[in-house]
């Protein structure tokens, strides 16, 4: 009975020990399926401070998350030579592989979209998608002046080659691209060695990235995407905001808005709204302009214009300061984002009429608080400097003067019969000093 009951129960003894192993390795190999996972962002903008800075941030979480790599759904028209160097930079140092696809189709990486898909670890296209035209251009789109054009051309393709020969890409298109602004589709690209692949979408790349091995950092990767999760990353506010003030047009604005608001508390005190309004934009264009590419001789005309508004305000100078104003507001906004180390410029659709309104707005405050100071009181006992009244006790040389509807006691170099106008000249102490109307 005794070795019945042994026997009778070590069965169900064993079975549930095999059981909890088989559950245990079962869950196991979920919770490391789980963990295997590939970020995604999409970047639709043009290239400013605030995708680098997205990009960065989210190069830096994958690598501390363990993330297999990164995919950056890429779609830009370009942008600024600075952030599309920092861009490139961050992806070449990156401890995750990096992907760049230019997706969906239509999407298109120009100018600064070449260089960040070229220095992707596996860059590929969607059908339907183009790369290319790379010629460095200024903020409004022209042709950069001769004198700048040689040296920025020479260290864009420079830079070119350095990408080509990291990454094995074609170093003589891209520089095709550079010098002679050709473009060309995904499978145009593919057949050139400037990608590595076209897939459809984000699921078709991964199933053709699976096997898939690169070098990096001297190491051989090889991708396992068979069931990898796919976390898409979506920007925080702090960066939708640095990515909306980083575009130097908005950031331009908003220090004119910032300066008039100012500058309109300062002129008329106790109006608070536009002072509030006012510091909120200074700040904002302050914070995008530590990452542009500012003059900061054109930041200096622009704030001396604003000296010159308020001092109009105080001296009498006939509008002199206000044209002198508008002068260096005019240089100082042409000034602004003019640096050795970039083709960026105001766009002339926001600079002309920008520039025009601000000027307008400060010389005519200024106008109204000039004529404000100087206009004649409309109220208390100077306002009755120049009012004629009427003597009702002769003035002997004093007597009583009905003026503005009250009677005064009044006093006259002269005399002055009861019943004759005066006009005053003088209030002292509450007493009138009038003088007889025609006398001299």
């Amino acid at each position: 009975m005794f070795k019945w009951h042994m026997s009778t129960y070590k069965r169900p003894i064993w079975l549930m020990v095999l059981i909890l192993a088989g559950a245990f390795w079962l869950l196991s190999g979920t919770t490391s399926s789980q963990n295997r996972h590939m970020n995604i962002i999409e970047i639709k903008d043009s290239i400013n401070p605030g995708v680098e800075e997205y990009i960065r941030h989210v190069i830096d979480r994958s690598e501390k998350e363990g993330a297999e790599g990164l995919i950056i759904l890429l779609d830009t028209p370009g942008g600024l030579v600075t952030s599309m160097r920092g861009i490139t930079q961050a992806i070449l140092n990156s401890r995750v592989p990096i992907i760049v696809f230019v997706h969906p189709s239509g999407a298109q990486a120009a100018s600064a979209g070449v260089f960040i898909t070229a220095a992707a670890d596996i860059a590929a296209m969607a059908p339907g998608t183009n790369i290319g035209a790379a010629s460095p251009v200024l903020g409004r789109g022209e042709d950069i002046p001769d004198t700048m054009s040689e040296k920025v051309i020479q260290d864009m393709l420079a830079f070119a080659r350095s990408i080509a020969s990291e990454k094995g890409r074609n170093a003589e298109w891209l520089q095709r691209a550079i010098t002679e602004s050709v473009s060309i589709t995904a499978e145009e690209a593919f057949e050139k060695n400037v990608i590595d692949l076209v897939a459809d979408d984000v699921q078709a790349l991964l199933d053709r990235l699976d096997g898939w091995e690169i070098r990096k950092k001297g190491e051989t990767i090889t991708f396992n995407t068979v069931g990898i999760e796919q976390r898409f990353i979506e920007p925080g506010w702090q960066h939708k905001i640095l990515r909306a003030i980083s575009n130097p047009n908005i950031a331009y604005i908003l220090l004119m808005l910032g300066l008039a608001g100012l500058y309109f508390e300062l002129s008329q005190p106790g109006a608070i709204f536009p002072g509030v309004i006012g510091g909120i934009s200074l700040v904002l264009s302050l914070y995008a302009m530590q990452t542009l590419p500012v003059n900061y001789a054109g930041f200096l005309l622009i704030l001396l214009a604003a000296i010159f508004f308020i001092l109009e305000v105080t001296v009498p100078s006939y509008g002199l300061l206000s044209v002198a104003g508008i002068v260096s507001l005019v240089l100082g906004s042409l000034m602004l984002f003019r640096t050795p180390d970039t083709t960026i410029q105001l766009a002339m659709y926001v600079f002309l009429p920008t520039v025009m309104a601000a000027s307008a707005f400060f010389a005519t405050v200024a106008a109204f608080a000039a004529r404000a100071q100087v206009s004649t009181p409309r109220t208390g006992t100077e306002a009755m400097v120049g009012m004629v009244g009427e003597v009702t006790l002769d003035l002997a040389p004093q007597g009583k003067v009905f003026v503005n509807g009250e009677t005064w006691n009044a006093e006259s170099e002269e005399p002055v019969l009861s019943g004759e106008k005066v006009v005053v000249l003088a209030v002292v102490n509450l007493k009138l000093k009038v003088q007889k109307i025609g006398a001299r």
